[in-house]
């Protein structure tokens, strides 16, 4: 047996021993991306028939909820009846976890947590059938790439650990044949960048991965690499990211949508569409914002969930890779945080707008941070060096939308800051 199948073997023995449905679900999603998208909505109102009625029946937050609402799960006969059920947020999760945690299937619980970069972090058990079809829906997207689970990888999720914690994450990576680099200083990166040229793809942060490129292209390492898929994940990724990316790696950096609660929401597939994965969720669009019922979260139900996302649905749906899922055509920003004015308030999106309305009128592709320490006054952390045309383009696009409500500083050729392991391109000191 050749090291690569004695590395298939290892990964299946470990995934049954983990968790025995995945490969039964993988092979449900792998038979389901062929559906119409009639035979998909069907699927979504037998899941959600029965996830409500599951949830009325066991988590009183639920029935409570459905009772104040005068509904009943019975009232629910299609996928468009679900606008009727009340929206739950995070807040309804932390303060009601324990009347919203059932058995699930009866099985194995295994807990989850959710980040915490929005606050609290939410800690819940989920049951084997909702890890499997997450897991399975990762792994499908793999294939859409010509990607094995079990193929070498370079990892990027967390680093500089202390050596007490390096040893267990070394031997998790080594079980799942991949590694990590726990430090951005050039010897390390050299070792990771070597690396890469055995590794069939990379997958992490997509800050991290965008600071990796970066690198690699200032040491002249690219052209090296054989990678057949670079998946960014938890962050939003910047047209400047796609850059820097094709310069290293020969490829884009492709995107996976999704969180804790919801598992996964979307996956790009090689056409650079972004597929919701219809088979675990159910995705609304409510005045821009993601609403998301997980179909499979019988152990700790998410129903009409406000995900804390503004997105947008494509129009157009069709995709040349033949798949009936509807497309999300952009993740926008986060709900909720926002920007204050020395009269007016705004919402964080107005960035989204200020630097998409620049790539689009004027070429002008910026990594961008806005940081607000008081109300009133804002500061914007540009990793570019702009000459003065950019820099009076970029002025006039804020102007645009805050006038002279606001006092606004621009700084170029900056550093952009990780907040709690992750990069915000919003930050605010403001009491709210």
């Amino acid at each position: 047996m050749g090291p690569a199948m004695l590395r298939k073997w290892l990964y299946l023995l470990g995934m049954r021993f983990y968790n025995p449905r995945i490969p039964e679900r993988y092979a449900f999603l792998r038979r389901s991306e062929s559906w119409s998208l009639e035979d998909l909505r069907r699927w979504q109102r037998d899941r959600c028939a029965a996830l409500l009625k599951h949830a009325y029946a066991h988590a009183p937050f639920y029935r409570r909820r459905f009772d104040a609402a005068g509904l009943k799960p019975e009232d629910f006969r299609d996928v468009a009846d679900l606008a009727k059920f009340p929206l739950t947020s995070k807040s309804d999760l932390l303060a009601n976890g324990r009347e919203i945690q059932t058995t699930g299937d009866g099985g194995r619980l295994l807990l989850s947590e959710t980040s915490g970069s929005t606050g609290e972090p939410l800690m819940f058990h989920r049951d084997l059938e909702w890890d499997a079809n997450v897991r399975a829906a990762v792994f499908r997207g793999y294939a859409w790439h010509g990607v094995n689970p079990w193929d070498r990888n370079g990892y990027f999720w967390g680093y500089n650990l202390s050596p007490s914690k390096r040893r267990p994450v070394m031997a998790l990576d080594f079980l799942q044949n991949r590694f990590r680099v726990f430090s951005y200083d050039e010897a390390a990166m050299a070792q990771f960048a070597k690396k890469l040229r055995s590794a069939s793809f990379l997958e992490g942060y997509s800050s991290m991965i965008y600071e990796t490129a970066k690198i690699i292209n200032r040491h002249g390492w690219s052209g090296r690499f054989n990678l057949k898929m670079v998946k960014g994940t938890s962050e939003k990724i910047f047209d400047s990211y796609q850059e820097e990316a094709r310069r290293a790696f020969g490829r884009s950096i492709i995107s996976e949508y999704g969180s804790a609660e919801c598992g996964v929401i979307a996956f790009e597939c090689a056409e650079g569409a972004m597929h919701i994965v219809m088979e675990n969720v159910i995705v609304e669009e409510i005045e821009g914002e993601a609403v998301i019922t997980n179909l499979n979260s019988r152990a700790f139900p998410v129903i009409r969930y406000r995900q804390g996302d503004y997105i947008e649905l494509a129009r157009e749906n069709r995709c040349p890779c033949g798949m009936a899922h509807p497309i999300l055509a952009d993740v926008r920003g986060r709900v909720g945080r926002t920007v204050y004015g020395l009269n007016g308030k705004y919402p964080s999106l107005t960035f989204y707008y200020v630097f998409k309305n620049l790539g689009l009128d004027h070429g002008l592709s910026l990594y961008y941070q806005a940081i607000q320490r008081q109300k009133g006054q804002l500061e914007i952390r540009v990793e570019q060096t702009l000459d003065r045309k950019a820099g009076r383009l970029l002025e006039g696009e804020l102007r645009k939308y805050f006038k002279d409500d606001m006092g606004i500083r621009v700084l170029d050729g900056q550093a952009i800051r990780a907040e709690d392991g992750k990069v915000r391109d919003f930050v605010s000191y403001v009491e709210e």
